[in-house]
């Protein structure tokens, strides 16, 4: 169950409504596709949301009181805005479980992440990343996306996630890969397609060997 639901998707609203900072007893709420150009503090009232959508917007920034939406824990949508920081607020929501961050401009992975324990799926495509830091080690990721960026190379403790199943590193400018890949024991995809710069890596046969679906 899904629980209860406000879908105000694309009805060119502008603004949000004052009407929806009520209501408290939201579990689901969708505001995508409605030109919005920044969301009230109040949203830190919604406390008992699991879903947030505010993807495809024009939004530079959010709320501090995102991060009092301690309950989230489905989805946090995000994606196809302006955003280049999050709140360190954010460092709360540890239940969150997918963040999409795809098709903003964003050079490094804000700080906020680090506390996002509960992370298991992590979408910041098309971004402008130039590197990644070595904390992204510490999370529980199982899928981290991260096509059409601009990262060269990749920190060594990218290994330390071992619950990883698909890397996606499309569109980048790679140029040569950390052997701790090769050592991520759940991995089963890993996707290098449109990096003609990539030095293909010694190891990189022994992740096909071992049933490891490699895109190149």
């Amino acid at each position: 169950m899904r629980g209860v639901e406000l879908n105000l998707w694309k009805q060119r609203l502008g603004t949000v409504p004052a009407t929806v900072w009520e209501r408290v007893e939201l579990e689901v709420l969708i505001l995508a596709d409605n030109d919005l150009g920044e969301i009230s503090e109040q949203l830190g009232r919604l406390q008992r949301l699991r879903t947030l959508d505010l993807g495809h917007n024009m939004l530079e920034r959010l709320p501090d009181s995102l991060g009092a939406l301690e309950s989230l824990c489905d989805f946090l949508y995000l994606h196809d805005n302006r955003l280049r920081a999050l709140p360190a607020s954010m460092a709360r929501l540890r239940r969150l479980r997918y963040l999409n961050l795809s098709e903003n401009a964003f050079r490094c992975l804000p700080e906020a992440l680090r506390g996002l324990t509960g992370l298991v799926e992590l979408r910041v495509s098309d971004n402008l990343l130039e590197a990644l830091p070595d904390w992204l080690g510490e999370l529980s990721l199982r899928e981290l996306h991260l096509r059409n960026n601009r990262l060269e190379t990749l920190p060594t403790a990218i290994g330390a996630l071992s619950d990883l199943r698909h890397l996606d590193l499309r569109g980048n400018p790679l140029v040569e890969l950390p052997a701790s890949i090769a050592d991520l024991p759940a991995l089963a995809k890993l996707d290098l397609r449109w990096t003609p710069r990539l030095v293909v890596p010694p190891w990189l046969e022994s992740l096909g060997a071992r049933g490891v679906l490699v895109y190149r």
